[in-house]
């Protein structure tokens, strides 16, 4: 019990003090260069799990490398199975999305807020919904907002706000 709790403190100090890509690379997750994580909760193998450079992960998101092998137990009580994850370059993945076992994602994907992404996915994708389907090209979705970029990135909190509050609605996508 008292070996648990001391993990337990490890851990939490660990998260607290490290950055999370180096709190993921502690926990053996490959991480690229220039990586924003926003989750300290990598599964129960995250060193089956390979991040290439330039990707965000946001809040929420869960990564999982096995499941589902209770139901055959009885029967084969050593049963066990597992996948590796992949994440390509130039990646985004929404908020609570769900990475399943053996998922590879390629370069230039965008996989939408609560998306279960139980199937590998191809370069230049957009991925949404449950269970994940394509619904979209990266590029497509680029020629389509581009014309909306106001270049605010960097600014801060109250330079935005003062822009956004001052522009007509012109600027601002539609759906």
């Amino acid at each position: 019990m008292l070996k648990r709790v001391i993990d337990y403190l490890k851990r939490e100090y660990k998260i607290k003090t490290m950055n999370p890509s180096d709190y993921a690379r502690s926990l053996g997750v490959k991480v690229g260069k220039n990586c924003s994580i926003g989750i300290t909760y990598f599964g129960a193998e995250p060193y089956l799990i390979e991040i290439g450079d330039h990707v965000q992960i946001t809040g929420g998101v869960r990564f999982f490398n096995h499941g589902g092998s209770w139901v055959f137990r009885n029967e084969y009580p050593q049963f066990d199975y597992f996948g590796k994850i992949k994440i390509g370059n130039n990646v985004y993945i929404g908020n609570c999305a769900l990475i399943l076992p053996g998922v590879t994602i390629g370069n230039n994907v965008i996989i939408g807020a609560g998306a279960v992404v139980t199937k590998s996915v191809p370069d230049d994708s957009i991925v949404g919904g449950n269970p994940g389907k394509i619904i979209g090209n990266v590029n497509d979705l680029y020629n389509k907002i581009e014309k909306f970029n106001l270049n605010l990135k960097g600014t801060t909190y109250s330079e935005k706000r003062k822009l956004l509050e001052s522009i007509d609605d012109s600027h601002f996508i539609k759906k």
